[in-house]
């Protein structure tokens, strides 16, 4: 996988790039790919580590029924408008 030093072609200044060999894009493509397989494999062996049989006892609920929020019994006042009169925006 070369840099591509800088140098001129047909006139024209070619900044120094990097060029993949060939046939490394479909090498590094099937890596990646065995990668993942290996990946996603790892996490289904079927052992577990931690020695204990059956399955892995449900989260309890920490929540109270019915729920109550603060000011619920007492709510207060909604805000009214402080002027009576109307107020024109057209000018």
């Amino acid at each position: 996988m070369p840099w591509v030093e800088e140098h001129e072609r047909g006139g024209t200044k070619v900044r120094r790039y990097f060029r993949w060999a060939p046939g490394a894009r479909r090498d590094l493509s099937i890596l990646v790919l065995l990668g993942i397989a290996v990946a996603g494999y790892g996490g289904t062996t079927g052992a577990s580590g931690g020695g204990s049989s059956g399955p892995a006892p449900r989260p309890r609920s920490t929540v109270t029924y019915p729920v109550h929020f603060e000011g619920w019994d007492d709510p207060r006042p909604a805000p009214r408008p402080t002027v009576s009169y109307p107020i024109r925006f057209d000018r």
